[in-house]
């Protein structure tokens, strides 16, 4: 490798290194830019002082752990294409039973399983909707639901070296020290002991903390479109309403009528003859027609008088034709639609689809936008938002996980294998994968690299889908703080801050020090994303258990518990921010609830790991 600076190294590198540490991690709290956009600002900076070479710069982009979370990307997107992982999602219904507890525990138990071998956000993006759909039809609130369902998909990320990025980024500071790697299963004791012990708190403990939500009948029963409109407000505002002889609407469609803006009402249906009629902008209204309108009563008799129409009946229950229905979904950090109005998203263009409303939490409260507003309302992560259109085009909702991910659809069908051949054959080459990996056949980054090859030769994800699948932000992320971790060592401010943390440490016992630095990460983790945070403290432990003639294992490890540790706020992790919005969340609950966990999982560290991996 060519080894060149950029400009001539300055006096005193280390406490540049440093000033560039705290810059970086200022940016990350300040939450103004993107994580990749920080984490190449920060590459960037460390070039052009000279801190790192060129070739230690760009050293992220050929990191082992870097390449096997991109192909782990294909991979969950083989899984998730061909169906095989919402067909495991929907087998819960029939081992869930009827009891809230024993929903909740089947829930936590099914999503860490499917997490252990999947990143967290894709498992949560699968099962909000079957989960949603499932508590409804037993008469559970949500909010019973979705933060165990978060939280087990933390809790699974420690059961294998693949389901998160922190666990390959400690193992592969093992390896480039002399040590041998974590394997596969390295991580699954500890894993394993504080997966029970979260399930059984949140069963026994933690679900009594959650917002109770609406009481149901516990009843066994479908999801209606009714009862998820008046979630948002709209259960008794559908109208029916009749186009007369000598209506001025007659003959005008429904783009150049443009009654959602000048009039604040929102047709939902339009019968004609007793034949359903898609509700298109090009579509003529006529004589005889029989529209279903949403909006307020004041709105709806000014249009009823202006246009010389019928009212046909009071406020009724929310029903759409056969062949329409209802949508919740909700809109992940990185969607494409967050930033953009409910207008400038073109949503019905892209999805066929229209928004009727959008929930969002705005301070302590959950607000609702309908009518006029909601056109112009600039959408934000978390907003979940009410959506109609015709059930073969919502299906195609699943096929956007980027940009939204469905929480809730009425009368749902069960699960079906998409491809049973390739559904079958990305199943097949992900057993034979974890097999390789488990049994150290060959390396780890080859084992995920081939898998991911031959799930695109034999077709199990398109390879068109390929790059659409990767999360460019997480690699860019990791790729970019490498060289800062790296250039940290090398200047000697690892070296600083270790000499520091042993003079104040001396005489402390293993299980202290290993305590202290789980407790440590963990609070950076809580503002940082746990990549950066593994990133960054990873090396400080390895120094630290090369100055205390420790073992590194429990150290490395114990980081990559704490830094997956994203229980006690709802900014800490991605997954948090999907499921608060939808559970009817505040900030306060992820503390209350979260905080005890997050303490339970810790613990768990720093007493199973030394049992497992002595000091």
């Amino acid at each position: 490798a060519v080894s060149c600076r950029l400009v001539a190294p300055v006096a005193n590198e280390p406490l540049l290194a440093f000033a560039i540490l705290a810059a970086t991690v200022a940016l990350f709290v300040s939450d103004r830019l993107r994580l990749d956009v920080v984490a190449l600002l920060s590459l960037l900076a460390l070039a052009v002082t000279g801190i790192a070479p060129l070739d230690v710069a760009l050293s992220g982009f050929s990191n082992p752990a870097v390449l096997m979370i991109g192909g782990l990307f294909v991979i969950g997107a083989a899984l998730t294409e061909t169906g095989v992982a919402e067909w495991l999602g929907r087998r819960l219904e029939g081992a869930a039973g009827k009891g809230e507890v024993r929903v909740l525990v089947v829930v936590m138990g099914a999503t860490a399983l499917v997490s252990a071998f999947m990143s967290s956000t894709g498992t949560v993006a699968i099962f909000l909707p079957i989960v949603g759909t499932m508590a409804l039809r037993r008469g559970i609130s949500p909010a019973q639901l979705f933060m165990p369902l978060a939280f087990a998909a933390h809790l699974g990320s420690n059961l294998t070296l693949i389901s998160t990025p922190p666990n390959l980024v400690v193992s592969d500071v093992l390896r480039e020290a002399g040590h041998e790697p974590f394997r596969f299963f390295s991580f699954i004791v500890p894993g394993a002991v504080a997966l029970v012990l979260g399930i059984a708190y949140m069963a026994f403990v933690g679900r009594r903390l959650l917002p109770a939500g609406e009481k149901m009948d516990l009843a066994p029963r479908s999801l209606s479109q009714a009862e998820l409109a008046e979630e948002y407000g709209l259960g008794n505002a559908l109208r029916r309403v009749r186009v007369g002889a000598g209506s001025a609407l007659a003959g005008m469609t429904l783009a150049s009528a443009d009654l959602r803006a000048a009039h604040a009402v929102t047709v939902v249906a339009i019968t004609r003859d007793g034949e359903s009629l898609r509700v298109l902008p090009r579509v003529s209204f006529q004589a005889g027609d029989e529209l279903s309108v949403l909006g307020s009563d004041e709105a709806i008799a000014a249009l009823a008088e202006k246009f010389s129409l019928e009212v046909l009946a009071e406020p009724s229950t929310f029903v759409l034709p056969p062949e329409e229905s209802l949508a919740e979904i909700v809109l992940p950090r990185r969607s494409r639609l967050v930033g953009r109005s409910v207008r400038g998203a073109r949503f019905r263009d892209h999805h066929r689809a229209n928004v009727l409303a959008v929930r969002r939490h705005e301070g302590r409260t959950t607000v609702c936008h309908t009518g006029t507003s909601l056109r112009d309302l600039v959408l934000r992560s978390g907003d979940t938002l009410l959506v109609k259109g015709r059930r073969k085009y919502l299906r195609n909702l699943h096929d956007d996980r980027a940009n939204l991910i469905l929480v809730a659809e009425p009368d749902s069908l069960p699960g079906v294998l998409v491809d049973r051949p390739r559904a079958f054959g990305s199943l097949a080459i992900t057993l034979a994968m974890l097999v390789v990996m488990a049994l150290g056949w060959l390396p780890n980054v080859i084992a995920v690299l081939s898998a991911a090859v031959l799930l695109v030769l034999t077709r199990c994800v398109r390879p068109g889908d390929v790059y659409r699948s990767v999360n460019w932000e997480s690699i860019v992320l990791i790729a970019g703080m490498i060289p800062l971790a790296v250039s940290l060592e090398r200047t000697g401010a690892t070296a600083i801050l270790v000499s520091a943390l042993e003079k104040q440490l001396q005489g402390a016992s293993p299980s202290v020090i290993l305590a202290l630095l789980v407790g440590a990460t963990s609070l950076l983790g809580m503002v940082l994303s746990n990549t950066a945070t593994a990133v960054l403290v990873a090396p400080v432990a390895l120094r630290l258990a090369n100055a205390f003639g420790m073992a590194p294992e429990p150290l490395l490890m114990g980081i990559a518990f704490a830094s997956s540790a994203a229980f006690a706020t709802p900014i800490a992790s991605p997954v948090n921010v999907l499921v608060m919005t939808p559970g009817n969340y505040r900030f306060g609950h992820f503390t209350k609830v979260g905080l005890p966990l997050q303490l339970i999982v810790l613990t768990t560290a720093v007493v199973v790991i030394p049992l497992v991996w002595p000091f």
